[in-house]
């Protein structure tokens, strides 16, 4: 079982597109290293620019689930106990028990389950 693997991809701002290429790096270099899932901090829009690297990023990782590149997207504002697609990436990922957005409704996150 891997290990969650954590990216900040928004730290210095990047242009949406910029965002989505660090998004495939990061989930590339999970897979590579062995990791179970990855969590994306993208950052939830609050400086004006309405989420748009989160939509972006969200949109793209909603083609590579249909392609069946990655296992699923958990959006942080779902990531719950509650959730089924949590507890099903716990299988996968255990690390994701103990992170510390788990239940804190955080949309400026998503975790990636390879």
């Amino acid at each position: 079982m891997g290990y969650l693997s954590e990216v900040n991809i928004k730290y210095d701002m990047p242009a949406a597109g910029q965002a989505v290429k660090r998004a495939t790096y990061a989930i590339e270099n999970g897979r590579r290293l062995g990791a179970g899932a990855v969590k994306i901090i993208h950052g939830y829009g609050s400086h004006g620019a309405g989420g748009r690297i989160r939509t972006e990023v969200r949109a793209y990782l909603e083609r590579l689930k249909r392609q069946k590149r990655i296992a699923d997207y958990i959006p942080g504002e779902a990531f719950s106990i509650f959730d089924e697609a949590t507890r099903a990436a716990f299988a996968r990922c255990p690390d994701l028990r103990r992170d510390s957005d788990l239940e804190r409704s955080n949309n400026g996150v998503t975790i990636i389950v390879l």
